[in-house]
Parts: structure tokens; sequence; C-alpha cells
């Protein structure tokens, strides 16, 4: 997860989760249909990579040498993540804002927390915020390993931000170490219920039995339609764990670490994040597509390169800023 400050925040919520080695799950049950994707499933293999966020040119988004933000300390200071970088930085109007904030660092030592100046106000994690906490970690990684920041996280002063730094230097910069080159790829998985109902009745004989005894019947069915029913959940559990169970073996040798998040609704049985080393992004890609030609039921869904937001764990002592009552 990213970074989180500990205490007496009242900041909202996380960036959402771009997806934790896999727990127990339950069967999926019947849901309507997934809307049809975009332009980038391909149909063979049932493998869809959605977009990312529209983030500033390069131009924009490249650092330079920053300017003094005296004058402004009478607003607090957004963190949108932290990085290596002992000279100062700025990465342009990225920020929060109708106007867009000038997004730059904050040192201590070697270390950089990547800030722009913001009302010390509870910010609300609507789409259109949590996307620009996303857009600024975006641009910012693209030149820097990141240690993402919870969203929400907002400092009274630059002084508060340096103490951070300096109280959590060592953990920085293990976890800096740590994620060097290295990115995250989020993937879901949602299969079709239906056709693995109809798997699980060709293949599983006892299935198969009472599914013709259910039919044939004249008489009343209840008792034989409750054991079909228990086999059946049973069945599709075994399947879902199974299919689930092997994904994962199948990605381990093109990623550093893995973790299964909670599925989302009913159609889904994997919700995965994936730590992946910059320079086999490509070859993570060929493997999930072909991972997705392989099975019939399955649809792929994956995003990424982001930020290791579900990589990221580190606990902050230090109290934020708090909007006036």
């Amino acid at each position: 997860m990213a970074a989180t400050p500990k205490p007496k925040s009242r900041s909202k919520s996380k960036p959402p989760d771009k997806s934790r080695g896999p727990a127990p799950r339950k069967a999926a049950r019947p849901a309507p249909s997934a809307p049809a994707e975009s332009h980038a499933a391909t149909p063979a293999s049932r493998v869809i990579r959605e977009e990312r966020l529209q983030v500033p040119p390069l131009a924009e988004a490249r650092p330079r040498k920053a300017t003094s933000d005296k004058g402004s300390e009478q607003r607090g200071k957004y963190v949108y993540c932290v990085i290596r970088s002992a000279e100062p930085l700025t990465f342009g109007p990225i920020g929060f804002g109708a106007e867009p904030a000038e997004v730059h660092t904050v040192h201590y030592a070697d270390i950089a927390a990547v800030v722009s100046d913001t009302p010390i106000e509870v910010l609300d994690a609507t789409r259109e915020n949590v996307l620009a906490h996303e857009r600024v970690n975006e641009a910012v990684m693209r030149d820097h390993t990141v240690i993402p920041m919870s969203f929400g996280t907002v400092f009274k002063t630059r002084d508060d931000i340096i103490e951070l730094l300096r109280g959590a230097y060592g953990a920085f910069r293990d976890v800096l170490t740590k994620m060097e080159d290295k990115v995250e790829f989020g993937l879901k998985v949602l299969w079709d219920r239906d056709g693995v109902v109809k798997e699980i009745e060709n293949e599983d004989e006892d299935v198969r039995r009472l599914k013709s005894e259910i039919s044939s019947q004249k008489g009343s069915t209840y008792f034989a339609r409750v054991q079909y029913g228990r086999l059946m959940d049973a069945a599709l559990q075994t399947r879902s764990e199974q299919y689930v169970a092997e994904i994962f073996d199948m990605l381990r040798d093109v990623s550093v670490a893995s973790r299964a998040n909670k599925p989302i609704g009913d159609k889904m049985i994997m919700n995965a994040a994936f730590l992946v080393a910059r320079d086999s992004e490509s070859a993570f890609d060929t493997k999930v597509k072909a991972i997705g030609a392989k099975y019939d039921h399955l649809t792929f869904r994956y995003t990424g390169p982001w930020p290791p937001y579900n990589f990221v764990n580190i606990r902050l002592k230090l109290e934020r800023a708090k909007p006036a009552e």
C-alpha cells in the first residue's frame, strides 16, 4: 500500500486499488455480462489492457530547477510521493486545482517529497481529485523511483515535511532501494460462470448424474436440487482457486512479487497486483496475453505501469495538517 502517515489525520482514502499471495475466495455467482471493452481487447486471447491516465507531455513533466516558494507558507503542502533527489526540482503546473498547482520538491539529505501548495482542508476523494493525485505520481515516475503517499496527505508547513523525511529517512531509503526500477501492474480476471458450469456438468460424473435425475423425476426434486447446488458450489470454488493459483504461478518468472486483493463483484475471481522490473514490462505483457489465450472462460483486464502502491508499507508517525473546525 502507499506510505501512510498514521495519527490524527482527517484526510480520506487511498488511491484506487490497482490491484495482494492469494487468499481464499468464494465461488462467483451469476451476474450480467460485462460491457464491451475498448480497442485494447484482443478477441483471441480475451485480454484487455485498459488505458492509463493522460499525463502531461514530457516537456512539462520533466524536472527543472525549483524556484523559491516563500509567501505560500500560509497554505498547506500536499504530498504526492517521495523520491531520491538531492537537488531542488520542479515538475510544472500538474497538481491539484482548477488552475493546476506547481509541483516541486521539499528535501532532506538525498530524499525529497514531491508537493504542491494547497488550502488546509479535507480533500474529498472524488474521481477528479484522485486522478490528479495519480497524474502527478505518473509524471514523476517517468524519471524517478517513487514511494506513493496516500491520497489526501496534507502538511501545514515545509518544516513538517522535512521532519517527516528526517524521522523516516532510513525507511524511505530502504524502500527506494528495493523499489528501484520497478513498477506495478494490476490484473483482474473475470470468468464466464455459465460457461464454467456447463464445463463442470460435462466433466463431473456426480453433477451430471444429479442433473439428469432432476430433469427426469416427476415428483419432488428438492433434495436432489439441494445436493446439486452444494456439489456445484464446491466445484466452482475449486475451479476458481485452481485458475487463480495457475495464473499466479505462470506469472512468477516475469514478476518480482505479487499481492492478491479482494475480488470486486460477482464475476471477478482474481484481483492482483504484480511488481515488475522495468526491463521486464514487455515480457509481462507477452505472458499475460499467452495466459489469456489458454482459458476460454476467462477475461483478463490489466493496467499499468503504476507506482508500487501495493508494495509500499511505511507507517509514519507524524501529525499532518488539520482543517480549521
